[in-house]
C-alpha cells in the first residue's frame, strides 16, 4: 500500500488560545504516541506561550501537530528583527518521513501574518542532536562545537529563551535548564555521530533540559 501524498492530508491552523476540546485531544493523544513519559505540562506551558497550532488529519485521523510563532523582537544592536519560533512537532509514526513536519511548522509561522523580510533570525529548542540539524547546518548558527558564543550572542540567546518561557537559560551553553522533570523521550530511534552530541552535552533530559538554537537566514548581521 503506497503512503499518502500530502495533498491527502487535511490541514487547519488555528490560535492555540481557541482550540476546539476536539483538535485538544488529538494533539495531546500525538504527544503520548511519540513521546514516553509524555510530559503534559510541558506542552500546555507551550500552547501558552506560542501561538498558532497546524494540524493535519489523515482520513479523520489526527496526522500530526506542529506549534510555532512570529514576531518582530528588539534585539541588542540591531533594533525590531523578525523571529521565527518553533516549537514542538509531533507525526504520527505512520507518516513520518512524508513531509508534514517542514509542511506544519510552515503553515504555523505563516499564520502569524508577520511580513517578510530580508532577514530574519530563526529559533527552536531542541532536546536531541538529530532536532538540531537543520538549523545547526546554517553557518550562522549558534551554538557550535567548540565555540563560546559572543557576548552579543548570548544577549539574543537570553532575549529568545525569555520568548520561549524559559526562566533558567545559561547563555554560556545555550541550555534551557528544565523544571526537574522530563519533556519525554522519543519513541523512535535517530541515528547521530558522536560530534553532534558535544552542544548537547550539558544537557539533562531528565530534568527537562533543551538547547536553544538560533540562526540568521540568509545571512547574518555584520559583527555576528
Amino acid at each position: 500500500m503506497s503512503s499518502p501524498e500530502l495533498a491527502d492530508f487535511e490541514f487547519s491552523v488555528d490560535e492555540a488560545a481557541a482550540l476546539s476540546a476536539q483538535a485538544r485531544r488529538g494533539i495531546f493523544e500525538l504527544f503520548d504516541e511519540s513521546y514516553r513519559r509524555a510530559n503534559h505540562a510541558f506542552l500546555e506551558r507551550s500552547l501558552g506561550t506560542l501561538r498558532w497550532v497546524a494540524t493535519a488529519e489523515y482520513e479523520g485521523a489526527p496526522a500530526g501537530f506542529a506549534l510555532a510563532d512570529v514576531r518582530v523582537m528588539d534585539l541588542p544592536r540591531l533594533g525590531p528583527q523578525v523571529v521565527y519560533l518553533a516549537g514542538i512537532c509531533c507525526i504520527a509514526p505512520q507518516h513520518r518521513r512524508q513531509g508534514l513536519f517542514g509542511k506544519l511548522e510552515l503553515y504555523a509561522m505563516k499564520a502569524a501574518d508577520v511580513p517578510d523580510t530580508p532577514r530574519r533570525l530563526l529559533c527552536g529548542r531542541m532536546a536531541h542532536p538529530a532536532a538540531m540539524r537543520t538549523i545547526g547546518r546554517l553557518p550562522t548558527s549558534v551554538p557550535k562545537r567548540g565555540q563560546r558564543p559572543t557576548t552579543w550572542q548570548r544577549e539574543i540567546g537570553a532575549i529568545v529563551a525569555k520568548a520561549y518561557g524559559v526562566h533558567d537559560f545559561d547563555p554560556e551553553t545555550f541550555v534551557c535548564i528544565g523544571a526537574g522533570e522530563p519533556i519525554g523521550y522519543p519513541r523512535i530511534e535517530m541515528k547521530v555521530e558522536p560530534h553532534e552530541w558535544e552542544v548537547f552535552a550539558r544537557v539533562d533530559r531528565d530534568r527537562g533540559d533543551a538547547l536553544l538554537g538560533i540562526a540568521w537566514a540568509p545571512d547574518a548581521p555584520k559583527g555576528w
